[in-house]
């Protein structure tokens, strides 16, 4: 072969493997295209299937927390609707064993939630989101100068508590038993916002509820701690409920509940990480 033939042989060598390349690179590129597409075609058909609306039964400390939380994901998924249920994680739980429509379960203790479990009405096992703490709500300025649980039991002073089947007021009667204190109170309350209104309209002097509460109640009422709520400061567990007729909205939202966004919300209310 001639140095003019071999040039030319190695020419057309190198050109070919150029193509060959391009053809590669082509296909990888192609492949890739697909891989994207598929993966947003999943993406956008994942988001499609959360629409219709969520109930949630929660207890009445988490109305302003979840409510935030329910616009939330109606406008990170659009056609849902979240429709909430508040009061005393007791009243919630027997509502929902005795049938009432619902698809999750947000108690303020273990115990009420447990009603549930044991019920069989539960999918799964309970995950515990947030914990809240005790404080006593008195009337703005604290005119009756109450600095600790003790000053509760004075003579004359009007305190309300939750009842004690409801987690907040099972919460102060421990708290109450912890500083062996006896305390009357002139009523008890279904749940721990009627406790909280009591003092709001100066029907009370005080009231035994959550710091959560009185953070929410902003200037209505002034808030005063005292050590003895450290010994009662109550988990809060949430759950799917068996027979939710939208299960993976009600998954999404559980989720979007213990998410960094969730308990951000959360705990700028006043609660504390799990």
């Amino acid at each position: 072969m001639t140095r003019s033939a071999r040039r030319t042989h190695r020419t057309l060598k190198v050109a070919g493997a150029g193509a060959a390349a391009l053809l590669a690179l082509s296909a990888c590129s192609s492949s890739d295209d697909s891989s994207t597409k598929a993966d947003s075609s999943a993406s956008a058909s994942s988001s499609a299937k959360l629409s219709g609306t969520v109930t949630v039964f929660a207890a009445a400390s988490l109305k302003e927390s979840f409510t935030t939380l329910g616009k939330e994901f109606e406008k990170e998924h659009p056609g849902t609707k979240v429709t909430f249920s508040f009061g005393g994680s007791d009243s919630l739980a027997a509502s929902i064993t005795g049938g009432a429509p619902a698809d999750v379960f947000a108690s303020a203790s273990p115990k009420t939630m447990a009603i549930v479990t044991d019920a069989g009405d539960a999918s799964g096992t309970p995950a515990t989101f947030v914990r809240n703490q005790l404080e006593i709500a008195t009337l703005p300025g604290n005119p009756d100068k109450v600095s600790s649980l003790e000053d509760l039991t004075k003579s004359g002073l009007k305190v309300v508590l939750c009842d004690k089947e409801v987690p907040c007021g099972a919460a102060a009667q421990k708290a109450l038993d912890a500083g062996k204190l006896k305390l009357t109170p002139v009523s008890y309350e279904q749940d721990v916002k009627s406790a909280l209104t009591k003092v709001e309209l100066k029907e009370a002097d005080a009231a035994v509820v959550y710091k959560t509460d009185v953070k929410a109640a902003g200037d209505k009422v002034e808030g005063v701690e005292f050590p003895e709520s450290a010994n009662a400061v109550n988990d809060y567990p949430i759950v799917r409920l068996k027979d939710t007729k939208n299960a993976e909205a009600a998954k999404a939202f559980i989720a979007l509940v213990r998410s960094a966004e969730g308990q951000k919300v959360l705990t700028e209310a006043g609660f504390l990480k799990p």
